[in-house]
């Protein structure tokens, strides 16, 4: 009988030890309850409970997985061990109701971590689906509040009022919603087809003005160019009409000193002579003038002025100073 007795005492023993220690994992931790009351919440490693009077409180608990085809399946679970890391909710899409009624279907992912595993088991019934209808009827709100254009394309703005008011109204469960990010937005197949043509229409009209900026700018350097052009004509013209006028000026320059050192031998070897050297040069344009009249083909005749005597006279004085020599 003692034999039983110890044998009973010593198998109570090991399930009062089996059932005392609980071995928590890092990152999780576990809510005790005493009698029906909260006691304490365990930390990573060995605890020991007393397992007739403490208990683990169990909360529901849901997992989001993947089945061989690629269909999301949903599982719930109660479980006595909380996750402390962060993690992630794929929430199913929804259909929701823009501003100009426009309905969409749309579905965010989510990014929660549980702070305080207290007041998320005491404080909230079933904490991931509290946390999927607040997301769902917050972003039916936010979303209400937009324009199809709008909701298309303000995805940070929306992430982030969401964010905001998810995290706010979360505090009181011990969660912390890090970010919020729509992964889905679908338009209706109708709104899908407008928006193409749109878009369609739009890449028609900056494509019809690209390529009328670039005609418009083809024609204004060709004008450029045209009007370049005849500048740098005109500018040749100039510059060439310039130079052809500064040879014959030059020219006529050195002719002019070839005459004049040539007169001025001449004039003084008259007076070396004793000579008149204006009757001699009147002579010679006398002579020079005379040439030109009779050097036409049906100059036959050629009358003589009446001043012809003075050049007579020159062609007298040109014989006497010859005859002196």
């Amino acid at each position: 009988m003692l034999s039983v007795l110890f044998l009973f005492l010593v198998a109570l023993a090991i399930v009062f030890l089996v059932k005392g220690f609980k071995i928590v994992k890092q990152s999780e931790t576990m809510v005790i309850e005493r009698l029906g009351s909260y006691h304490r919440t365990l930390s990573p490693g060995i605890n020991i409970i007393w397992p007739i009077i403490d208990k683990p409180r169990t909360i529901e608990w849901r997992y989001v997985k993947s089945d061989l085809s690629g269909d999301i399946v949903i599982r719930r679970d109660s479980i006595t061990r909380i996750d402390l890391r962060e993690t992630l909710y794929d929430f199913p899409k929804q259909s929701v109701i823009t501003r100009d009624n426009v309905a969409i279907e749309i579905n965010a992912l989510l990014y929660f971590q549980i702070t305080d595993p207290k007041r998320a088991v005491y404080e909230i019934a079933n904490l991931p689906d509290a946390v999927e209808k607040l997301t769902q009827t917050t972003l039916r709100n936010i979303i209400g509040e937009l324009d199809l254009d709008n909701t298309l394309t303000s995805r940070d703005t929306i992430n982030g009022k969401l964010k905001a008011i998810l995290d706010e109204a979360t505090d009181k469960w011990g969660v912390k919603v890090n970010r919020v990010e729509l992964q889905d937005i679908n338009p209706p197949a109708g709104v899908k087809d407008a928006m193409e043509k749109q878009m369609r229409a739009e890449r028609d009209r900056r494509a019809s003005i690209l390529e009328a900026e670039g005609m418009k700018q083809a024609k204004i350097l060709e004008a450029e160019g045209i009007r370049q052009s005849e500048i740098n004509k005109a500018e040749g013209l100039r510059e060439a009409v310039a130079l052809e006028a500064a040879g014959e000026a030059e020219a006529r320059i050195k002719v002019a000193k070839a005459e004049a050192e040539a007169v001025s031998i001449v004039t003084s070897a008259i007076k070396e002579s004793d000579g008149n050297p204006t009757a001699y040069l009147v002579a010679l344009k006398y002579i020079d003038a005379m040439k030109e009249m009779v050097s036409g083909k049906d100059n036959k005749v050629v009358y003589m002025p009446y001043e012809a005597s003075s050049l007579l006279g020159s062609v007298g004085s040109i014989k006497d100073m010859f005859q002196k020599n």
